[in-house]
């Protein structure tokens, strides 16, 4: 029994780490493109691009012929004797080709391409949002991580706190006031940590999601890895440029514009009712003749014929369908500067976030290490009993709020550069316009600048100097 309770414990053992051996680890690259190849509204939008595709070809096929074959077979009773035959029977292969339609083929031609385009701009704006949606939980869930590497070593800073004065207390040195106020930092820590775990297994689930990826195999939600660590993106974008490529690449604007064309194509539409309808046939028809007298039963050959339409009057309803559709060619239109005017503020807000951000990064960078030294002069001021206990617990605190801070400085102006990304309509990798990255061999950068991307690293323990 023991040997077999045993062996049961090594194979639950040996599938652990199977499974956590054959756990993924995505880069940032690799998130982005997971996204894009599995996301539920990326797939369900490339299903209506491909049924886009089919209203195309739909359409497409007024301009070819078709082949249309009928018959019929009537037997009929007769009530009074009648020299007519009373079977009836006809059958009949015809090709019929549009002649003249008004314009109603080449336009519903031209409305079903313009909507195959507009589709396509809609998975292009879908995968966007997505992208960006991606890159900003990538980046929150690297926050999330460094958050609970600085809360640990908080929480380790106070537990040693709390070590040492239960030493200094069994030697008679201190009081046990000090020893209760370092279990209260310990206790006030605690909470800081769980919250921090918390939210980065959130952050493990909402990139879990935007991938497409079931967690419910998973007890603790967490089916991948990332890799890397929060990292000041080095990008000087500019406004003017950033504005003028959002107006010209952003899906959104050229799908309101296919609106506008969609309408006008549409209202010629609407008035090819008021026209004439031709249509051209030939085919091969057979068919049998009822009264004797007029010939043999059984008749065949082949029909050449044209048919046409005109609706002279059709109670105003072509008309009625030609003020609704004016109407909403003068909405697309409207739309349209609105989209314009939205795309617009969403570059200016998101130049705001990026400066806020970087205002905040520079400001707590330089805190960082006044926080730093103002802990260790807490230290060896409370070595040589010139300071108190509560100077090292408030100077402990204070790195511990900083380095978050900086921390969520560095979050928030990766992400404001997610949503320029987004704004303006172009992948990260081809936004070259804007990166003006700076580099080592650059002649003209600051050195207050150089001093905050030097320092923008999440630290590896909470003492670390920088």
């Amino acid at each position: 029994m023991h040997l077999r309770r045993w062996l049961t414990f090594l194979f639950v053992v040996g599938l652990a780490i199977s499974a956590n051996a054959a756990q993924p680890t995505y880069s940032h690259d690799e998130a982005v493109a997971l996204a894009v190849a599995q996301n539920p509204e990326i797939v369900i939008a490339r299903k209506r691009l491909e049924a886009a595709r089919g209203s195309v070809i739909e359409a497409r096929s007024g301009y070819l012929p078709s082949v249309v074959s009928t018959g019929i077979y009537r037997k009929r009773e007769q009530q009074n004797s009648s020299r007519l035959r009373s079977d009836d029977y006809n059958a009949a292969v015809r090709i019929v080709q549009n002649i003249y339609t008004g314009g109603a083929v080449s336009n519903a031609t031209a409305i079903a391409r313009l909507n195959y385009e507009k589709q396509a701009l809609e998975l292009q704006t879908i995968i966007d949002r997505v992208t960006m949606d991606t890159r900003t939980a990538y980046y929150e869930l690297l926050l999330n991580r460094a958050k609970v590497n600085v809360q640990e070593q908080s929480l380790n800073v106070f537990r040693q706190e709390l070590k040492t004065q239960s030493e200094r207390l069994s030697a008679g040195t201190v009081g046990e006031l000090n020893v209760r106020r370092a279990e209260v930092s310990v206790a006030n820590a605690e909470p800081d940590l769980i919250d921090a775990q918390s939210q980065l297994r959130l952050s493990y689930l909402r990139l879990a999601e935007l991938f497409g990826v079931d967690t419910s195999a998973t007890p603790d939600g967490v089916p991948f890895e990332i890799e890397g660590q929060l990292q000041y993106e080095q990008r000087r974008p500019d406004l003017n440029e950033s504005l003028a490529r959002a107006v010209l690449n952003r899906p959104e604007v050229k799908m309101r514009q296919l609106d506008v064309a969609i309408e006008e194509h549409q209202l010629k539409l609407d008035r090819s009712e008021l026209r004439p309808q031709v249509q051209a046939f030939t085919g091969y028809e057979v068919y049998n003749e009822r009264d004797p007298n007029l010939g043999r039963e059984f008749n065949h050959g082949y029909v050449v014929g044209v048919n046409a339409t005109w609706h002279l009057f059709d109670g105003f309803a072509t008309k009625g369908r030609m003020i609704a559709t004016r109407a909403r060619r003068e909405a697309a239109q409207a739309a349209l500067e609105a989209t314009e005017n939205s795309i617009r503020t969403d570059v200016r807000s998101a130049f705001l976030d990026l400066q806020q951000s970087d205002r905040t990064l520079q400001s707590e960078t330089k805190n960082v290490q006044n926080a730093d030294e103002s802990l260790e002069m807490a230290k060896s001021n409370l070595g040589v009993g010139l300071g108190t206990q509560l100077d090292v617990l408030q100077a402990a605190s204070d790195v511990n709020r900083i380095r978050t801070t900086r921390l969520n400085a560095i979050y928030l102006h990766n992400v404001g550069l997610a949503r320029l990304d987004r704004a303006c309509g172009n992948d990260p990798a081809t936004f070259a316009f804007q990166q003006k990255v700076l580099s080592v061999t650059e002649p003209h950068r600051k050195a207050g600048e150089k001093q905050m991307l030097e320092i923008a690293r999440p630290p590896s323990t909470l003492n670390e100097r920088k």
